[in-house]
């Protein structure tokens, strides 16, 4: 059996068991999944069926490899992802490290197994918010790279300020980009200069998918009232 069919019934072993999601956000009201809900059930999948993921960093990317162990030398699949790296003030950066790479390998995961989440769909707008802003639409996950494949992009990040040359090719990526400064964030200000700094990164987001830059608004507006209630 090659990887592509011991990795599609891996998929369907892993939907036909039931996963609790442990992840909470009590101010946006949702669920998720953490790392430690799927991989342990992913872990017993892949070892039943000869499988085994390794995931590895590169200077620009991230990268999820599935091989089959009883196949040939070139029998694998390979899931990648852009790795931005976010430097932020009062923030060791031994903990942005972590927190990029946890992102990462959460994601790419996901990709690898077809995981699908519903966070923006459960999410409810906070009871106060800087500015009335529409309940958010669930943010599209990476697609599957062909296997050997390689995204390349040109993002990066200097401080607070997230940087790319096409917003709207690497969306998936200034996302995650976003997320990870949101969640280092330490208080309103840090937010207020996230907002400022990548004004422009925003302007074009919002041009090319309204409905995502509201989803990532909606996202801003969670962490306010996080703070405020602190």
């Amino acid at each position: 059996m090659n990887v592509f069919k011991k990795l599609q019934e891996a998929r369907v072993k892993l939907h036909s068991t039931p996963l609790n999601k442990s992840g909470k956000n009590s101010f946006a009201k949702f669920n998720y999944f953490e790392l430690a809900d799927f991989i342990p059930t992913v872990t017993k999948i892949f070892n039943d069926l000869g499988l085994c993921g390794v995931v590895s960093f590169s200077a620009t990317d991230a990268y999820l490899t599935v091989y089959n162990v009883d196949g040939e030398k070139d029998d694998f699949i390979t899931f990648t992802s852009p790795l931005v790296m976010a430097s932020m003030d009062r923030v060791q950066p031994i903990q942005s490290l972590g927190a990029t790479h946890t992102y990462l390998r959460r994601y790419l995961w996901l990709m690898a197994m077809e995981i699908v989440e519903n966070d923006a769909v459960d999410a409810s707008a906070p009871a106060e918010t800087a500015s009335p802003i529409p309940a958010p639409i669930p943010t599209p996950k990476p697609k599957a790279e062909a296997p050997k494949a390689k995204v390349v992009t040109n993002m990066n990040a200097d401080g607070w300020t997230v940087t790319t040359e096409d917003v709207a090719k690497n969306m998936p990526a200034v996302i995650l980009a976003v997320e990870t400064l949101l969640e280092v964030a330490k208080s309103e200000e840090d937010l207020l200069t996230i907002f400022q700094k990548n004004k422009r990164v925003f302007d074009e987001m919002k041009e090319a998918s309204k409905e995502q830059f509201e989803a990532l608004m909606e996202k801003f507006s969670a962490t306010k009232e996080k703070f405020k209630k602190e």
